[in-house]
């Protein structure tokens, strides 16, 4: 694990599926593929599900497991609720080009994608949503753009403070990659939805408890009972919670 940490830290962190480039979805509605150049000309890939009458678009950074083609599952739980969604694909997985190499690559290429699917909804709400490792990134992009809404599903308090719960005996001065979303959830000027199991194996909840000291006062964590670290998006009463929040949301900026 030192070895690993000290050279191949992304093997330890991100586990890609890597899927054919002429791999064929199978999902209950059509999406379209479509794919954004990184800075570096990196080449990612995506979904974007819409819906019948989109009121926005969900920008969605999913777990650090498998890839759009499990992933692109989500849609539902948005596009019932009159949302498109755009799932990306992080380098190395699915169809994006790369490996991942750096923690500041990883925001760059999150940022270009989001502000290409972003730029097509002017005048509508913008909606990013973070699961896991993706919740970092989620936040940080939440803090320098201001969407409608940022949502956090099982986010971690600094990938630091995850390691010394899951890894105590390995020191943190290590670890390349930080990802403190704390720091960028504070900075966050737009409405913060937190979602948490609270059997999560994997992130412990008291990761949503600490985020809490840097949230507005109409912010929320929201405990699901019985939710472990995967699955939530099908869980029922994420749905009916989900429903609430996009249902308060405030006017999409013009």
């Amino acid at each position: 694990m030192m070895g690993l940490l000290s050279f191949q830290q992304e093997k330890l962190i991100f586990f890609p599926e890597k899927l054919p480039v002429d791999y064929t979805f199978r999902f209950d509605q059509e999406a379209e593929e479509i794919r954004i150049p990184a800075p570096d000309g990196v080449l990612l890939h995506g979904l974007h599900f819409k819906s019948e009458e989109s009121k926005g678009l969900v920008f969605y950074l999913h777990g650090n497991a498998g890839s759009v083609a499990s992933w692109g599952w989500a849609h539902e739980a948005y596009t019932a609720l009159g949302y498109d969604m755009f799932v990306l694909d992080y380098r190395g997985y699915g169809k994006s080009q790369g490996e991942i190499s750096s923690e500041k690559q990883f925001y760059a290429d999150a940022e270009a994608a989001f502000l290409e699917m972003a730029g097509r909804y002017s005048g509508k709400h913008v909606l990013v949503v973070g699961y896991s490792i993706g919740t970092a990134a989620a936040a940080r992009l939440a803090a320098l753009h201001s969407p409608t809404l940022l949502l956090l599903q099982a986010p971690y308090y600094s990938l630091s403070d995850l390691m010394q719960s899951l890894y105590p005996m390995v020191p943190g001065f290590l670890l390349r990659y930080k990802f403190e979303t704390y720091t960028f959830v504070a900075q966050t000027k737009s409405p913060i939805a937190i979602f948490h199991g609270a059997q999560d194996e994997i992130i412990y909840p008291g990761s949503s408890e600490k985020l809490k000291a840097y949230l507005k006062p109409t912010d929320r964590v929201i405990l699901l009972e019985g939710q472990g670290h995967n699955g939530m998006n099908e869980n029922p009463a994420f749905r009916r919670e989900l429903a609430n929040v996009l249902h308060n949301l405030p006017p999409a900026k013009p």
